[in-house]
């Protein structure tokens, strides 16, 4: 009989075992948008701590915990927001409802030539981009939206130090004609390409309020840091023609993307 308990203890315990490792986050998983050929890889950022500037004092920081929380390893691509911004259309004319409520045509060239399949979206606003992942959302199941400023530079921090000039080049594309395709350079020390260059990315700052992260391909190298913010201005929009102006492209964004984070 004791034999008999001893056993099935040993199976419940093993059971309990098997049931937490299935709820171990995976260090890296691939996120396939149900309806569509898209799928990008989300990697796992575990929970730590990071040191901000403080927005209530100025001049003092605090710090600020994060994670644990997947993020996209690299920016939103155009295959991935031309599933949004067409199916979302298409979903729009079935049941009737009003367009206004996803993305219109851009004003000129989408991607303004620099590339589309496997380019990053460019030009988007703020709302584009918080429209997109509430419909990955609702589509995939699970939490996405944009990181907060803190969750994205600790994720482009990966615990080393600020890139040096040398590192910098393998990482970032810096003070180029164009953007290039994503993951076109060496990823940082937790396998994140892009997280500085190519695209600067929509986040949330500590107030609440949009902001971009990171430089992008028209700054100087010394411009791209993880510290490096950018608030919209008139001039992202100063050659749009419409009035109002898009709430959805950005005329002169060029430099504008975004990337994805998934709440656990």
């Amino acid at each position: 009989m004791k034999t008999r308990v001893l056993i099935g203890a040993c199976v419940l315990l093993l059971g309990a075992c098997v049931a937490r490792a299935d709820k171990t986050p995976q260090k890296v998983y691939t996120q396939e948008i149900p309806g569509t050929l898209v799928k990008f890889d989300m990697a796992l950022v575990a929970a730590g701590e990071i040191t901000m500037p403080d927005p209530a004092k100025e001049g003092a920081t605090k710090k600020i915990k994060v994670g644990p929380f997947y993020i996209a390893k690299t920016e939103t691509t155009w295959d991935a927001y031309d599933a949004y911004r067409l199916g979302a259309l298409e979903e729009v004319k079935l049941v009737e409802k009003d367009a206004t409520s996803t993305p219109s045509n851009p004003y000129g060239s989408i991607d303004r030539g620099f590339g589309h399949k496997g380019y990053p979206a460019i030009n988007i606003t703020y709302l584009g981009a918080k429209s997109y992942c509430e419909w990955l959302s609702k589509k995939s199941g699970h939490k996405y939206r944009l990181p907060t400023e803190a969750e994205w530079e600790f994720a482009c921090r990966a615990g080393a130090a600020e890139p040096n000039a040398e590192k910098l080049k393998e990482m970032a594309v810096t003070f180029a004609e164009k953007t290039s395709a994503v993951a076109s350079k060496k990823p940082n020390a937790w396998d994140i390409h892009d997280m500085l260059g190519n695209v600067a990315e929509w986040c949330v700052d500590l107030k609440g309020k949009p902001v971009v992260c990171g430089g992008s391909f028209m700054d100087l190298p010394a411009k791209c840091k993880p510290s490096t913010r950018k608030y919209q201005t008139d001039a992202w929009q100063a050659n749009d023609p419409q009035d109002p102006k898009s709430k959805w492209w950005l005329s002169d964004g060029e430099f504008v993307g975004f990337r994805v984070l998934r709440e656990l």
